[in-house]
């Protein structure tokens, strides 16, 4: 059993990404681990059958993975943000995911995965060990 009901999957070489899952070490229960950790890509690969490069947050407690703009929607509102921030986040992630990529010179975009699932019963017997690997506040970004 880890501290953690809900962890963040999240770009770890994005500075922008890095910043914002440091905020949520406010939210209790709450971690953040970077999308290329192997208890990653073990969760995303049982829940969706393939390693989405995508913004997910997964809760154990409701059972429910939020990927894309729905985690960035639900993130915001977990971390207390304004409904009118929540709502302008959610509704222009790709552009605000693009516009922070180019800036900071990040390689990559988002895969276009978006919504709210039910969290796979491969996905809930991953959880532990995504939470275990999971951190309070994301690990520095790398000097590639």
């Amino acid at each position: 059993m880890t501290e953690y009901h809900a962890v963040l999957v999240f770009d770890g070489d994005c500075p922008f990404c890095s910043a914002a899952a440091s905020a949520l070490r406010r939210v209790r229960g709450v971690g953040a681990i970077p999308w290329d950790a192997e208890a990653t890509q073990s969760f995303l690969e049982a829940q969706f059958d393939a390693t989405p490069f995508a913004l997910v947050f997964a809760d154990d407690e409701e059972g429910r993975v939020y990927v894309g703009r729905e985690a960035a929607r639900e993130l915001c509102e977990r971390a207390g943000v304004p409904t009118l921030i929540r709502d302008v986040v959610g509704d222009n992630y790709e552009s605000i995911a693009d516009t922070i990529r180019t800036v900071t010179g990040v390689d990559g975009d988002p895969d276009p995965y978006h919504g709210v699932y039910p969290m796979a019963v491969d996905a809930r017997e991953r959880f532990d060990a995504l939470a275990s690997n999971a951190d309070s506040m994301p690990i520095a970004v790398r000097d590639d």
